[in-house]
């Protein structure tokens, strides 16, 4: 039999393939017991991964390694720390922790309505609907305590920029009847009430969504042809894409919050209702 180890930052999963070609899998949790090794948080680097001099590792246990594969990944890992320096900026503080989930969340709900707010301020243009897509913020929460700049580089890795949408209420609702069907996204401005994966009702700012009327939609240039199969810009009746990146606006929301001495919180309010 042979064993291939395959690291996680959660779990060493163990790989296991047979003559027969039955492949077994085990997962071991990583607690450090090996080496000590922990999170890098602020300038700690050297007491979180270990120091590296002269071809040998010593983990912060007091292990040294001097041979194997332990000491190569050491060294790259150290050797990328300051590069990485920036990143572990203190940004903000969350008193709790702030979770991303469907149908709606915390997190999902500040990541939409901080997108609503920054289009409009970047185009002029009002905005009454955001959408989103929870592929797209790549964390499951904010954590709680001191937040770095890395939690949201994390969160929001990809160069998706910031887009107003103009669109005709009866579009609009096409596509929340697609997410009643095939799983709802982050929305904000509105209030969605699906029934046995059918929609059957939705508020934009406290009215019924009236299909003759056009509305403007706040979104990332992603979804605006296909992506996570929404096409938000079909039949749209203008369309302006800006050059504001997604994680940009949400890190002048976390810094202007931060600024006014305000920690980081947000909540779920029922905007999206699913009746069974």
């Amino acid at each position: 039999m042979v064993q291939t180890k395959l690291v996680s930052a959660a779990a060493l999963l163990v790989l296991a393939v047979s003559c027969a070609g039955t492949v077994q899998w085990s997962r071991v949790p990583m607690d450090a017991s090996r080496t000590g090794v922990h999170a890098v948080v602020g300038d700690n680097a050297a007491r979180a991964l270990g120091t590296f001099a002269e071809g040998i590792y010593t983990a912060p246990n007091g292990k040294r390694f001097t041979c194997g594969s332990t000491p190569a990944a050491a060294k790259l890992m150290l050797d990328a720390q300051p590069a990485m320096a920036p990143l572990r900026e203190v940004v903000g503080y969350a008193p709790a922790a702030i979770p991303k989930g469907r149908p709606e969340s915390p997190l999902s709900n500040l990541a939409v309505d901080v997108l609503m707010a920054q289009t409009e301020a970047a185009t002029g243009k009002k905005v009454d609907v955001g959408i989103l897509n929870f592929g797209g913020i790549r964390l499951n929460e904010i954590p709680r305590g001191n937040v770095l700049l890395d939690d949201f580089v994390s969160m929001f890795p990809f160069k998706n920029h910031l887009c107003r949408v103009q669109l005709r209420g009866a579009d609009l609702r096409r596509i929340f009847e697609q997410m009643a069907v095939s799983g709802m996204q982050p929305v904000g401005g509105v209030r969605l009430v699906v029934n046995g994966r059918r929609l059957e009702s939705v508020e934009i700012g406290g009215a019924p969504l009236d299909d003759a009327r056009e509305y403007g939609v706040a979104t990332i240039d992603f979804l605006l042809d296909g992506g996570d199969d929404l096409y938000v810009a079909r039949n749209a009746k203008d369309l302006i894409m800006t050059d504001v990146m997604v994680v940009d606006a949400i890190m002048n929301y976390v810094r202007a919050e931060t600024a006014a001495g305000r920690p980081l919180t947000y909540q779920a309010d029922g905007r999206v209702v699913i009746r069974k």
